[in-house]
């Protein structure tokens, strides 16, 4: 099989898309057998390493299978599989890390590949009601991973799955109080204020320095509630001490008081090493934690978690835990999988080597 070369991308990944190329078009259908290793370096003029690469690409996309002694076979059904979206355009998506595809974030190959698995071992699951917090996979895999990756203990129990940020801003307040007033970093993303106003909230803006909230701000404050976004908080991309994180929980250990954690941005810290969070510096179990799968995986993917801690489970079952899980089971079973599989850390890794995700603590 004769692949013409140039060196706009690297050859693997030139191997890999002119058989995907071919897979689509009908060239190769199911239970052909690629050409050896050997023959297609040679054919191409590359090493087998790069050949090996480029069907390891294949079957990890779920294209092809490797049988032992044997060589490597075609598996995509277009009957049964999503279509080949990777392939025969020039706008494709290159699982190279010069060039990100869904929402700047996640080549789209790995993703298509994941939701086939997905459909592929769960069957008709996918089709099921959610329970309310969400399905036990996903919140088993969250828990593993902050363990691993964040220095958060936490149980499944206290992990509660829903469609993004806001919806989750929303639970709070309907969980701790429509009458409450919560304090908010000023500035602040325009959407926490508007989400929290329009559930009923008082929202009272405390002025920032390069800390975090200014300290006597946050003295004076009437508010039972502050909400902060510790790393990179947006738009005025403060990151708070750990001096000032220190203060903001002592604040709410003395008032009695809850902190909404807003962790959306500190997977890309540029050490690589994501700082510590207040909800695993809280000894006194009155932190929220909230992130989403936005920055990390896509935009479009509206599902985000809620880390609640033991002291404020009662209130989550008593006053909102009737609420059924907003996201579909085939996204929560995708991104289980993407967890436990490592791509989910991995994909991380690779954004931040990009440059508009290296960013200073």
């Amino acid at each position: 099989m004769q692949i013409k070369l140039d060196g706009r991308a690297p050859a693997y990944f030139q191997i890999y898309k002119a058989i995907c190329g071919k897979i689509a078009s009908g060239s190769f259908v199911r239970g052909d057998k690629l050409p050896s290793k050997r023959l297609l370096a040679r054919d191409c003029g590359v090493s087998i390493s790069t050949v090996e690469h480029a069907y390891a690409m294949l079957c990890e996309e779920g294209f092809c299978e490797s049988r032992q002694r044997s060589g490597c076979y075609v598996s995509y059904d277009p009957d049964s599989s999503f279509p080949i979206a990777v392939v025969g355009s020039e706008t494709s998506a290159e699982t190279t890390e010069n060039e990100p595809a869904i929402s700047g974030n996640l080549p789209f190959s790995p993703f298509a590949a994941a939701y086939r698995r997905v459909i592929l071992n769960y069957g008709e699951r996918i089709l099921t009601r959610s329970p309310n917090k969400g399905c036990i996979e996903l919140r088993t895999a969250i828990s593993r991973y902050l363990s691993r990756c964040r220095n958060i203990e936490i149980s499944a129990e206290n992990i509660v799955i829903g469609s993004g940020a806001e919806y989750l801003y929303g639970m709070c307040v309907q969980m701790l109080g429509r009458d409450i007033t919560i304090a908010l970093e000023d500035p602040s993303y325009e959407k926490i204020r508007a989400v929290y106003s329009a559930n009923g909230a008082v929202c009272e803006m405390l002025k920032m320095d390069e800390e975090g909230v200014c300290a006597d701000e946050l003295a004076h404050s009437n508010a039972s509630v502050l909400h902060v976004t510790p790393f990179n908080s947006f738009p005025s991309g403060i990151t708070a001490s750990e001096t000032r994180r220190r203060e903001y929980l002592e604040w709410a250990k003395e008032r009695g008081s809850v902190i909404i954690e807003d962790d959306y941005d500190s997977e890309f810290s540029l050490t690589g090493n994501s700082p510590e969070t207040l909800f695993g510096m809280s000894d006194s179990c009155n932190v929220i934690y909230i992130n989403t799968f936005t920055n990390t995986i896509a935009s479009s993917l509206r599902a985000g978690y809620m880390l609640l801690p033991d002291a404020l489970m009662p209130w989550y079952s008593e006053r909102i835990g009737f609420y059924s899980c907003t996201v579909p089971m085939l996204e929560q079973y995708f991104l289980a999988e993407w967890i436990n599989s490592g791509d989910f850390e991995r994909n991380i890794g690779r954004l931040r080597k990009l440059p508009k995700y290296n960013r200073i603590l």
